[in-house]
């Protein structure tokens, strides 16, 4: 944790990326991450569900554990799952004893800033479990905040978020996502806090910056919200690479003699 502050001290942005199984936790690390977040958005774009609530502790810690594999060096932060945490500190407590000794995170991430979530925050770090937050747009709260869009609007809300974000970081977290939060008011949060901020939907004032590595390489091609900018396009490549595979086994060409073995 010491180095993400001193990263931000030293003013130098922290990259982030998802991360759900080993191939990609091997890609993102050697391609310069700092930190792979092992999301609950694994929910949509590994499960295949409508929002993150129904994927289940069980299933993150199983490809938690999955990406330590792939990246055995990297930094590795494993989302806490709707309603793994909200019941109880003794329920956060468990899940992120979990993330730790089952899937070999080396932290856990939970969402909002109220009263309550900060108890959690305190309790798991008094327990040698580091926190990420997570305030602005808390998919895990979507029915409550009226749908996916920007938090931090007008002033009232401006003030709960920045105090919501001094909460989580007097509680203990060491670092905090800014999700679907205006621009300036997340380089004001990132400016008054010690701990690094991490945007998603913040604009350019954070501390550094969190994507869902599929939505970077274009293999969500149905996602397209303002923030993201996609870097390559995999699903294209990968559906005309499937076209001409079955395209080749219809006509007989493969496999040829170069892909088959002889009797001897």
């Amino acid at each position: 944790m010491r180095r993400f502050l001193e990263m931000k001290r030293a003013g130098r942005r922290i990259v982030v990326l998802t991360a759900f199984d080993a191939p990609f936790a091997r890609i993102a690390h050697a391609g310069g991450a700092d930190m792979l977040l092992v999301g609950d958005s694994l929910a949509q774009v590994g499960l295949g569900y409508d929002t993150t609530l129904p994927v289940t502790l069980d299933e993150m810690v199983h490809h938690a554990a999955a990406v330590r594999r792939g990246a055995p060096e990297a930094f590795v932060v494993l989302d806490l799952p709707f309603m793994s945490y909200q019941a109880s500190v003794e329920d956060a407590l468990r899940a992120g004893g979990r993330a730790l000794k089952e899937a070999g995170a080396q932290a856990v991430k939970l969402e909002g800033g109220s009263e309550r979530r900060a108890a959690d925050v305190r309790a798991l770090v008094e327990a040698g479990i580091p926190v990420m937050g997570h305030v602005g747009l808390t998919p895990q709260s979507v029915h409550a905040l009226g749908g996916y869009r920007v938090q931090g609007r007008g002033d009232a809300d401006a003030r709960r978020l920045r105090d919501e974000a001094e909460r989580l970081q007097d509680a203990g977290c060491f670092s905090l996502v800014l999700e679907l939060v205006p621009a300036p008011l997340a380089a004001d949060i990132s400016e008054a806090l010690d701990i690094p901020t991490i945007g998603i939907g913040a604009g350019p004032g954070c501390d550094g910056q969190v994507l869902v590595t599929h939505d970077l390489l274009g293999l969500n091609p149905g996602f397209e919200p303002r923030f993201l900018k996609r870097y390559a396009s995999l699903a294209d490549e990968a559906r005309a690479a499937v076209e001409a595979f079955a395209a080749d086994v219809r006509e007989g060409r493969y496999p040829d003699a170069e892909h088959s073995f002889d009797a001897e």
